[in-house]
């Protein structure tokens, strides 16, 4: 007790007296740093005095030897606060060792293969985390994260917002050298394949590069798909890299053989005869000759203009000698679901890729090859994302014509925009349709039903691939918006016919016409004048 009521005696004093320490020492720093007063400075000699030079280099020397004092000064204060961080690094090793991580792994620094066989371990965890080998179930249609995809040259995007565009060359360097470096790595992969040894083999180059797209789990890392062009027309080499916020993995390398798989288009209609013509010489040229694995269902409602419909399908597959369709007539109101529901239930044949389409739809053979690319049976379905065209009459304003359909089919922001509100194109087996239950035939008429279906598949463990791709394209066509709707429906139907029109910028310049024009004809008088 005795003890403890002097060290208690102590303190205050010892207190006081480190008060009076740091007080004592706080007076003699600002004695010391105090600037000199004028009369106290070192007088610079005159520049005509015959000791000018010798008082410039004492000036100098005693410089010099400050500047060297505090260099020494600095270099003790780098080898303490080195001395600091050894300490407080052994210090954090130590509490690594008695508290492991959550995932329990540790870089154990001294012993290298061990921290290595950790640190690949974690990254493996990643790649079983992330969505690459199976589907995850999702809540909403939002949540499902897209694919963005990419040539040698351009990058085909979603987030475009006002200042980007949805095809351009990647700006930024980072993601430039990012596709550079996938593409590399899945180049070396090809050229050197495991288990191949000593024996002769193909040689890829980035001419071999189709197409691939790529898209980033923000919590696991970034999943790449590449395709490249196999032995034969038909063959293609398939690259699956995955970024786990560090070196890229390979995940995969396999063979993918096309020659053999059928894609089954089925088309639900009523009237719209002219736009089924036009639609038949697309099908033409790119299903029937370049591709030639195709089979077109159309399903037809109602009786008018149905021979019309039945003379033009007959006639085209006629002059190219093709077979391959299939013609369904339902004596009821129109349903796109029941259309689509029907046409997939009728084949017969083998699984098959359905690919479900509109008569105003316009695509490409390479798109036909990312369709059969981008489905797996119980595995993966394709929703691709597809180029919505503007108002030719808008865009094409001011040109003494309108192009053809094929040069207008350009990816720009002034010529369209991306459809990523529109689920209604997509590529699945049939047998995951049927699986998956279909369309819900309560739903009639136009709209609602590709909705229900992709979220039937976001429900499910298959993976949904979302892209944009270039060689999928919604042709323009007038937006009727009908008397008999709601104020409030009347307004979305008018908000949704202008975002179908033009772009923002084009639109502007319709509002803005009148005052545009005075502006003009304001500098055509004053010119005159002068």
């Amino acid at each position: 007790m005795m003890l403890r009521r002097g060290f208690i005696l102590f303190v205050p004093r010892l207190v006081g007296l480190l008060v009076v320490a740091c007080c004592s020492v706080s007076i003699v720093y600002m004695l010391a740093c105090t600037p000199k007063g004028d009369n106290q400075q070192l007088a610079l000699p005159r520049v005509h005095s015959p000791t000018a030079k010798e008082g410039y280099e004492a000036i100098l020397q005693e410089r010099e030897e400050q500047h060297r004092n505090y260099i020494i000064s600095l270099k003790k204060q780098i080898a303490q606060l080195k001395a600091e961080l050894q300490g407080r690094s052994e210090q954090l090793k130590n509490m690594q060792d008695q508290y492991p991580d959550p995932l329990d792994i540790q870089l154990d620094h001294s012993n290298s293969e061990k921290a290595q066989a950790n640190l690949l371990a974690f990254l493996r965890s990643q790649i079983d985390k992330a969505e690459v080998h199976s589907g995850v179930k999702l809540s909403t249609e939002y949540a499902a994260v897209p694919f963005e995809s990419f040539t040698l040259q351009k990058v085909y995007q979603l987030e475009t917002g006002l200042t980007r565009h949805p095809e351009e060359k990647p700006v930024r360097k980072d993601k430039r050298d990012e596709l550079i470096e996938v593409i590399e790595l899945a180049i070396g992969s090809l050229n050197n394949p495991e288990g191949a040894g000593n024996a002769k083999h193909r040689v890829y180059t980035a001419s071999d590069f189709v197409e691939g797209i790529y898209r980033t789990e923000k919590d696991k890392g970034t999943l790449y798909e590449l395709t490249f062009k196999g032995d034969t027309k038909h063959q293609f080499k398939k690259i699956v890299l995955f970024r786990p916020f560090g070196p890229v993995m390979k995940v995969k390398n396999e063979n993918v053989n096309m020659a053999d798989t059928l894609i089954n288009v089925i088309v639900p209609l009523a009237k719209r005869a002219s736009k089924f013509r036009q639609f038949m010489q697309n099908f033409r040229e790119m299903g029937m000759q370049q591709d030639g694995r195709i089979h077109l269902t159309v399903v037809y409602f109602g009786k008018e203009q149905m021979n019309e419909v039945k003379s033009i399908l007959e006639n085209t597959s006629k002059s190219a000698n093709f077979k391959n369709f299939t013609f369904i007539q339902l004596n009821e109101e129109f349903s796109r679901g029941k259309g689509l529901d029907v046409g997939a239930r009728f084949w017969k044949g083998n699984n098959v890729v359905l690919f479900f389409c509109d008569v105003d739809i316009y695509f490409t053979a390479e798109f036909l090859n990312s369709c059969r690319l981008n489905t797996q049976p119980g595995k993966k379905v394709f929703y691709p994302v597809l180029f919505s065209q503007y108002n030719p009459s808008i865009i094409y304003g001011h040109h003494d014509s309108i192009p053809s359909l094929e040069q207008q089919l350009i990816i720009k922001k002034e010529t369209g925009f991306w459809r990523d509100f529109g689920f209604g194109m997509t590529c699945q087996y049939r047998s995951d349709f049927i699986n998956i239950g279909g369309f819900d035939l309560d739903i009639k008429g136009w709209g609602g039903e590709d909705v229900h279906l992709y979220r039937k598949y976001l429900h499910s463990n298959l993976i949904v691939i979302r892209t944009p791709v270039r060689g999928l394209f919604h042709l323009w066509h007038e937006k009727q918006c009908p008397d008999e709707l709601t104020p409030e429906q009347y307004k979305m139907c008018m908000q949704s016919k202008a975002m179908n029109e033009a772009s923002h910028s084009q639109l502007g310049m319709l509002v803005f016409k009148q005052e545009i024009e005075t502006h003009l004809h304001r500098q055509k008088l004053s010119s005159k004048k002068t």
